[in-house]
């Protein structure tokens, strides 16, 4: 999404706000459309990726604060399941996905329309803090001697990562394929392997349970994340505002502590 369309968006949830009123008011970004604090209420379920964790739950908590009556609940999952279980007919309100491919396949079933980027992440490797194998760069990934565990390649992390491989020229063969990024964090958490390919909100939301090794920009892969209101929502109001608060001033202040980039 451009810049231009994420400052309309802020402007014009600071003015609803502001004039503290009821109506609607229009976004400048197609299929996300604004709601003054006391038009929605009522419980929406949002599916998100696992990376999104920890900061849509910040995010989930002040909305709820600043619309009473709300209640935000979260399913997290590799957004490749996700995409799958909303396609398959789980009830939903809203999907969070790590990666556009999977909000494609939400879109192309007809369930979703007009997503908007949000947010981006950059890969980081993540190692034990005594990091035993010392594994100085991602190219130490490729040794034999090197034990490490990857995202299945259907999920975003896992195919981020073989971005990252194909840029740095190296071949990786895991011990391990985990079904989504946090799933990585722990193999690395609990000294399960030497190494994992995560997200540098991953690494910075384990603080000392893991050390981060940077991956220079030029062998680096980034990944979008891209947000829309499902169209079987039984609380579109709700939901839109919730998927406008994210792209709101206050949910990129969040997203930024978290480490997560600017689109």
């Amino acid at each position: 999404m451009r810049r231009t369309g994420i400052v309309i968006l802020a402007a014009a949830a600071a003015t609803a706000a502001a004039a503290g009123c009821s109506a609607t008011t229009s976004s400048a970004t197609p299929g996300v459309s604004l709601k003054a604090d006391t038009s929605v209420s009522g419980t929406i379920t949002v599916f998100a990726a696992a990376s999104l964790q920890g900061a849509f739950t910040t995010i989930g908590k002040q909305f709820e604060a600043a619309h009473p009556g709300t209640t935000v609940k979260f399913n997290f999952g590799a957004s490749s399941s996700l995409a799958t279980e909303i396609t398959s007919g789980s009830p939903a309100d809203v999907f969070a996905s790590a990666a556009p491919q999977n909000m494609d396949t939400v879109v192309k079933a007809g369930d979703a329309s007009n997503p908007v980027t949000f947010a981006k992440n950059v890969m980081e490797v993540a190692v034990p803090p005594s990091n035993p194998a010392h594994v100085t760069s991602v190219s130490d990934l490729s040794k034999s001697s090197v034990k490490t565990a990857l995202c299945q390649p259907q999920v975003p992390c896992g195919f981020t990562a073989r971005k990252v491989f194909t840029n740095a020229k190296i071949s990786v063969k895991p011990v391990t394929l985990q079904p989504d990024v946090k799933s990585v964090l722990t193999q690395v958490e609990l000294d399960n392997v030497d190494a994992g390919m995560v997200y540098v909100t991953d690494v910075k939301a384990a603080g000392t349970k893991v050390k981060g090794i940077t991956i220079p920009a030029s062998e680096n892969a980034t990944t979008d994340y891209p947000i829309a209101t499902i169209k079987s929502s039984k609380n579109k109001d709700t939901a839109q505002a919730f998927a406008s608060y994210v792209a709101s001033p206050a949910g990129e202040k969040v997203l930024a502590a978290d480490g997560f980039e600017k689109p």
